[in-house]
């Protein structure tokens, strides 16, 4: 296995925007780091794990509409919605708005946290079509951590999208999935507390979860605190 770096301070996180379990996952780590006092203190490195290239498909409203009550019923302060637009409106690749996470963590990694958060509500919650560039970048004007400007230079050059392929072809056969977390001390875990199955075929697939324990988030954080050298 090509372990992926894990920078001083941080726990690394591969995900994709449009992944509804990474999101419910990256809420739950930012409600246990809050009570734990270690934001500010421990950050989230956020990486690519690119699902439409995975899959070689778009995420369709076939694949993603069904976990929306699914992962509602587990944390419904997220609020997610059905899709509220045109089927034509759906975005047909996360590529653009998970490029700009990385672009925003050229600021800090609180940038990229933040970005991230929104751009996923954006799209799970308030049915924004998060491919097009003047979305992400009017999301990113409502985030206190991120310097717009810079932003939108970092993203219309591409900086950021050479070094977050190379981390994803690097470490995509060793990922298990959107999420998974790597701490500083060599140990992992994918999709932290979830335990489910997919019911159906033929493209009507439900997930059903078996077991979801969020009280794992408490021992991840100290952990993971322990292991960045932050507790």
């Amino acid at each position: 296995m090509t372990r992926p770096n894990v920078s001083p301070g941080t726990v690394t996180v591969f995900t994709d925007v449009m992944c509804g379990w990474s999101t419910l996952a990256l809420h739950r780590f930012y409600e246990a780091r809050d009570a734990a006092g270690l934001t500010g203190r421990l950050h989230v490195d956020l990486q690519l794990f690119l699902l439409e290239d995975l899959n070689r498909t778009a995420l369709t409203t076939r694949m993603i509409e069904p976990e929306k009550p699914v992962i509602n019923a587990l944390a419904p302060e997220l609020e997610f919605t059905e899709w509220q637009h045109d089927p034509y409106e759906w975005p047909v690749t996360s590529l653009p708005a998970n490029e700009a996470v990385h672009a925003a963590k050229e600021q800090s990694f609180a940038a990229a946290e933040e970005l991230d958060m929104a751009l996923r509500l954006a799209f799970w919650r308030d049915s924004r079509c998060i491919s097009m560039r003047h979305e992400i970048l009017d999301v990113a004007v409502r985030c206190k951590e991120v310097d717009v400007d810079r932003l939108r230079e970092a993203f219309d050059s591409g900086q950021a999208r050479g070094p977050m392929m190379q981390s994803y072809f690097a470490h995509r056969d060793d990922v298990q999935g959107s999420p998974h977390f790597f701490l500083a001390d060599g140990t992992d875990v994918a999709n932290p507390g979830i335990e489910l199955h997919q019911e159906g075929e033929g493209g009507t697939e439900v997930p059903v979860v078996d077991d979801d324990e969020p009280g794992v988030y408490d021992g991840l954080v100290r952990h993971a605190a322990i292991a960045a050298g932050v507790a």
